[in-house]
């Protein structure tokens, strides 16, 4: 089985990059399930329902978020009737939507999709990652009631992102982070089979402080005055994720492979 995992989508640029490139990237890379950070997709904090459509649309079959989950304030009325929309589960009991699904890839599989928030430097600061984890592994324990474990652990701390990792080594197929939208160089599998990598990237403008236009941010950094709001970049954006194949006797992974298109990064296509 392989998944394709999509960094965090912001803005315009982002999402249409996204949508212009989602359904080629799915046939080409033979890709049994495709999943995509949204949390970013509507100017750049939180996501609408339209654009939660409009990514279904374009090939994703789960799209899940982060911190941003509920900056657009209409997501509270929705989330709980969108399955398929994932915000962290680690939010505290009786927040809307859902934090873990169990879906069906293209070949069949059972596939528990969880967004998990980290603690350190992040905020709101929610309740324990590892025992949410916990939690969510029991529900549907790999090679039991799931054929692949998925989590979107969202976070800012290196260090708490290769922890967790090792913490779900082995009961988990892919690990993958997200949130500070910069792609990094560790993608490998763990001792146990876990694929991981700490973060995927952002699907979004690199021209740019994190996806925004660069000027807002560095005025603040500079005179500790904020001007005015934080707007994307719309720049050429750069679609940044990982492929991962799966063994579908072991439910562990056997490759990962980043993935950059677009944009003004190196272009890196998976070759598994």
């Amino acid at each position: 089985m392989r998944i394709l995992f999509l960094g965090d989508m912001v803005g315009r640029t982002g999402r249409t990059a996204v949508y212009d490139r989602l359904p080629g990237l799915k046939r080409e890379l033979a890709a049994d399930l495709a999943i995509v950070n949204g949390e970013n997709a509507a100017s750049g904090f939180g996501i609408t329902r339209k654009i939660l459509h409009e990514t279904f649309e374009a090939g994703a079959d789960i799209v899940t978020s982060g911190n941003h989950a509920f900056d657009q304030k209409e997501t509270l009325s929705w989330a709980g009737e969108e399955d398929r929309f994932l915000r962290p589960v680690n939010f505290p009991s009786g927040t809307p939507g859902h934090g873990a699904n169990l879906v069906e890839a293209a070949n069949g599989a059972r596939v528990l999709v969880a967004n998990i928030m980290a603690r350190v430097f992040m905020h709101p600061e929610l309740d324990d990652p590892f025992t949410a984890a916990e939690q969510v592994l029991g529900s549907a324990p790999l090679g039991e009631a799931a054929d692949a474990v998925v989590i979107d652990f969202h976070a800012e701390a290196t260090s708490e992102a290769q922890c967790f990792g090792h913490f779900v080594d082995g009961r988990a197929s892919l690990v993958v982070g997200t949130h500070t939208h910069i792609p990094t160089a560790d993608h490998h599998i763990l001792e146990g089979g876990t694929a991981y990598i700490t973060d995927a990237g952002m699907c979004g403008d690199y021209n740019s402080s994190l996806g925004m236009n660069k000027e807002e941010p560095l005025n603040r950094f500079l005179t500790k005055v904020p001007r005015g709001r934080m707007e994307p970049a719309t720049g050429e954006a750069t679609i940044c994720g990982v492929l991962t194949e799966i063994d579908d006797a072991t439910g562990l992974a056997t490759a990962i492979e980043p993935l950059r298109l677009g944009g003004i990064l190196s272009q890196m296509m998976p070759t598994v």
